[in-house]
Parts: structure tokens; sequence; C-alpha cells
């Protein structure tokens, strides 16, 4: 059983001084007291194991017009999309985005996002979340103002694209081009998008009546080492699917070079549908097909709901409606 955190009310009693005293002396931002209430006050959060709660003293300080938005990586063309677009959608607020990076580790976002905090940014946004992620759900208890953008855990206000809709679109697509052996590069498990992407390519393939070789769903990262890795898996085997989706156009871009060691050509004997419509896709030697996502709607409603008041669970997830961008990567089956 986890025991109850050690709180500054505790502290204060064991020291016998007010908790108002012991915010001060532990407040690392202040020049340190010598003073034999002080040393007194440190002596005891030591014995009783006290840490200082950044995210819940973060509570305490007034509005800087500054906003936190958390990312695995900007290296990752759609992580860096969508941090500029909350950034101008925060100067349409006078606000000011910062931003900081922590991979997929959740101990790493944990300390990026107290790191934000102690800069005393007045919300954050996170690209982050992962279904197993608890920072969400400490945010929400300690009532610290934050979004989830393009991914969601179902219950912090999210705003993010459908989907499971784009999914369907890249599916139904291939399939009303007539392709029947369709492989997936699906993305990580603890990710909502790469979930609802996999949702929605199943339920095209239900829908039209095909059965999905399980054996073409390649579990993968959202990186082009990741889409090759993958897409060499998929188009190595002796029977290879005519067609893929791959859940982001990095992961399609990867499936492409795959493509390449294996001399097969990509928009002729083999289709590819990927994710995002990132500035690149279209303009690849063989331009790719892919689903738009509009980032800057994205970006200005996740603000939105980071400075709505009194949001009550799961009723602020907000969707955008993703569409297709046919280009020359897919082609009718022969």
């Amino acid at each position: 059983m986890n025991e109850k955190p050690v709180t500054m009310r505790d502290v204060a009693k064991a020291a016998g001084v007010s908790t108002s005293t012991v915010s001060r002396v532990l407040d690392e931002r202040l020049p340190p007291s010598k003073s034999p209430a002080a040393q007194r006050v440190k002596e005891v959060a030591d014995a009783l194991g006290y840490k200082r709660d950044i995210l819940a003293s973060s509570l305490r300080r007034g509005g800087t017009g500054t906003i936190g938005v958390l990312v695995p990586r900007l290296s990752d063309t759609v992580m860096a999309l969508i941090y500029e677009a909350i950034a101008r959608a925060a100067m349409d607020r006078q606000c000011f985005a910062i931003v900081a990076t922590c991979g997929d580790d959740p101990d790493s976002e944990r300390q990026a996002a107290e790191s934000l905090l102690n800069r005393r940014v007045d919300g954050l946004i996170l690209a982050t979340s992962r279904l197993d992620d608890q920072l969400p759900s400490r945010l929400r208890a300690q009532g610290v103002p934050h979004s989830l953008v393009l991914r969601t855990d179902g219950i912090s206000p999210s705003s993010v694209g459908d989907d499971s809709q784009g999914g369907y679109l890249a599916t139904r697509h291939l399939l009303d081009l007539g392709h029947r052996d369709i492989g997936l590069v699906a993305g990580p498990s603890f990710a909502s998008n790469a979930r609802g992407r996999q949702e929605g390519f199943r339920r095209a393939m239900r829908d039209a009546g095909v059965q999905v070789r399980e054996e073409w769903v390649v579990e993968s990262g959202f990186s082009i080492e990741s889409g090759e890795a993958a897409g060499f898996d998929l188009l190595s085997q002796q029977e290879r699917p005519t067609a893929i989706f791959a859940v982001n156009d990095n992961l399609a871009i990867g499936v492409m070079a795959a493509a390449h060691r294996l001399g097969i050509m990509v928009g002729q004997s083999l289709s590819l549908v990927g994710y995002n419509d990132t500035p690149l896709a279209s303009r690849l030697p063989v331009p790719l097909t892919s689903v738009h996502i509009p980032f800057d709607v994205i970006a200005q409603q996740a603000i939105e709901l980071l400075f709505k008041d009194n949001l009550e669970e799961g009723l602020f997830i907000k969707r955008v409606m993703p569409s297709l961008i046919p280009r020359d990567s897919s082609v009718r089956y022969r």
C-alpha cells in the first residue's frame, strides 16, 4: 500500500511553525534563510521525507502570459508543426509558448512538466500523452490547467484529429482502388492516435468484407527508421501486400526507403498512403497520398480548452475531421 505523501502542513506541525513559514523556507527560488526556525524546518522536512510538489505550488502563482508545450521531440515533423501552430494560436491571445522535449519516457515527461511549471507557465499543453500516462491524472488532481493535443487519455481536455475516421479514409481509398492485400504499419500501441488509425483501418476492411492478415499488421515507433524496418519486414515476405497504410508520413517515407532497397516501385507495384500530410509529402519523388490534419485548428482548440473554467471530465474532447489528399503513391490495382 502506498503511503500518504508528506505535506507542508505535516512539516509545519512537526516543526512548530506556520505553513507559510515552511513554504518560504523550502522555496528554492528565494534566498536561503539561516535562522534557527528555518534550520529546524529543513531538518524536519528531511526527517519526514517531504518533497516539494511543483505542480501544486505552481497554482499559487499569478499569470505570466506563457504556455508550456510538451512534445516527445522536435526532430519529428508533426511535433514541430503542432508546436508552431500552438505558438501562433498563443500569440493571437497575447501569450507566448515555450517548448520542452522529453522523448517517450514517462519519468522524463514528468520532469519536463515540472521544469515548465517551475518557470511559472500558466498551463500546459501535452503532445506526449501515453494511454498508460499518469501525468494527466496528476495534473487534474492538482488543478493544473492543461490540455492534450493530437493524443488523448479520454478524460483530460483534448484537441485531436478524428483518427479512427482518418484511418478509415486511408484504407477505404486503397480498397476503392481495387486493393485487397493491404498491410498496416501501425505505430506504437501506447499512443491513442495510432490506435485510432488502426481501428479505422480494421473497420474499413470489415465493411468491405476483406479479412485483415495479421502478419501484415506491424507495430512500430513513429520514426522514419521504424517505418523502414516495418516496411522491409512486410515487403520481404514471400506473399507481400500490394498496398500499405502507414499511420504517419514518417513511417510512409521509411516504407518508401525499404521498397527502394528491395527494387519495388512505389506508385507502380506498391500503393502507399501516409498520415498528417506534412509539407514533405507532396514534394517527394513520388508524391505521397496522405490524410490531411488541420494543425492550426487543433492548436486553437487546445488553447481554448486550456483557458476554459469548470471543465467536466470527458466532455471536452474535441475532434477535427481529417481529409484524404490523393497523390501518385496510390494507384489502381492491376
